[in-house]
């Protein structure tokens, strides 16, 4: 049995909740069958934040976020929030959340189950089998640079945004890819654009130096982001860990997400430095976005947010070999052909609900003891 293991649940906006009800049937599960007891808290974040504070993230919340040993969100946004003042539109609640937690490795894997690989865009060869972590700095780069703006220059405007790496940043993240490769296929391909951009030489000779003093053990190549965008079309399975900026991050993970056929399908887990316990702050939540056009209506995917939860069963609580259960039952769930719409075609008959597919999904758990 685990002790003080805190998890703090924000549904937030559109499918948010629907998906993460279903999650919390996983979580009563372990907590029944395998007696992994976590203590957990629910509250608000996004557009239902700003409904009831005037603002997508209260300070209660926050101080909630930074206390518990892992936050797990289901998604925030949606149209009815579009007016709103940039500094309080429902994406900002999940920005301060990575900000102030200090989340700078984002890691978003790609995976494709044997049973979808008919699904993908890319030929069944390609993806059947994949199995590739990109580890994305988060809290730096272009996102964050400084100077940023757009600005009266002569009689035309310009709009400015700064690339901006320190030495340390770049160390970090490098880090915790090169830790992850040695629970994996001890393999780093670092991605940046060292030809024509001075950021990116820094960012190869740090990762270069952090690789040559204490990761040695590990395989490093170094890739032109261009060449790994290309690369990750032709034949993804020659990578295993990707590590690269934030901007560069951001395009070639969203590029691997569609490797695996839907966006329903995929986790992602936002890692800080290591608490007081040892255990990392981290964060949790499907890649997915609100889709508030299908919100309430039981179409939602909820597998993207339960491999989250797999992923926080693996980083945050040291339990490898539960997350690898859940992730086989989710394989066995979609090998006996359950879909929901997001993986059906319009001729493939009837798709499960929201809620049929995580009562399988526990109904798979329960065949695995």
């Amino acid at each position: 049995m685990m002790s003080n293991a805190s998890l703090l649940i924000l549904p937030g906006d559109g499918i948010g909740p629907e998906v993460m009800a279903e999650v919390r049937k996983i979580i009563d599960w372990y907590g029944a069958k395998r007696n992994l007891q976590f203590d957990v808290s629910e509250d608000l974040v996004g557009g239902v934040a700003y409904d009831k504070h005037g603002t997508p993230l209260h300070d209660d919340t926050m101080a909630k976020a930074l206390e518990v040993d892992a936050v797990l969100l289901g998604a925030v946004g949606g149209p009815k929030y579009d007016a709103l003042d940039f500094s309080v539109k429902p994406e900002r609640g999940l920005l301060r959340l990575r900000k102030e937690m200090d989340l700078f490795a984002n890691l978003r894997p790609a995976q494709c189950f044997d049973a979808l690989a008919d699904f993908s865009s890319l030929k069944k060869d390609v993806v059947a089998g994949l199995d590739i972590m990109i580890v994305r700095e988060l809290t730096s780069g272009i996102y964050f640079g400084e100077p940023r703006g757009i600005f009266e220059e002569g009689n035309e405007r310009v709009g400015i945004n700064t690339q901006r790496y320190t030495e340390s940043e770049i160390d970090r993240v490098a880090r915790s890819a090169f830790e992850l490769a040695r629970r994996r296929s001890n393999k780093v391909c670092s991605m940046e654009k060292a030809n024509v951009m001075e950021s990116g030489i820094l960012w190869r000779e740090v990762v270069q130096k952090v690789h040559d003093e204490d990761y040695p053990d590990v395989e490093l190549s170094h890739m032109y982001a261009d060449a790994g965008a290309m690369q990750l079309c032709r034949w993804p399975k020659q990578f295993d860990v990707i590590v690269t900026d934030n901007l560069f991050g951001d395009l070639l993970s969203d590029a691997a997400a569609m490797l695996t056929g839907s966006l329903g399908m995929l986790p992602s887990a936002s890692l800080g430095a290591p608490m007081a316990n040892g255990r990392p702050k981290a964060l949790y939540e499907p890649v997915h976005g609100s889709a508030p056009d299908i919100a309430g209506q039981g179409k939602a995917n909820p597998i993207a947010c339960i491999l989250s939860f797999a992923m926080a069963l693996r980083y945050s609580f040291d339990q490898g070999d539960e997350a690898a259960r859940l992730e086989a039952a989710i394989e066995a769930v979609l090998a006996d052909g359950a879909r929901t719409a997001d993986l059906m075609g319009p001729e493939d008959g009837t798709p499960m609900s929201t809620s049929e597919m995580g009562d399988a999904i526990v109904a798979a758990l329960d065949a695995s003891l």
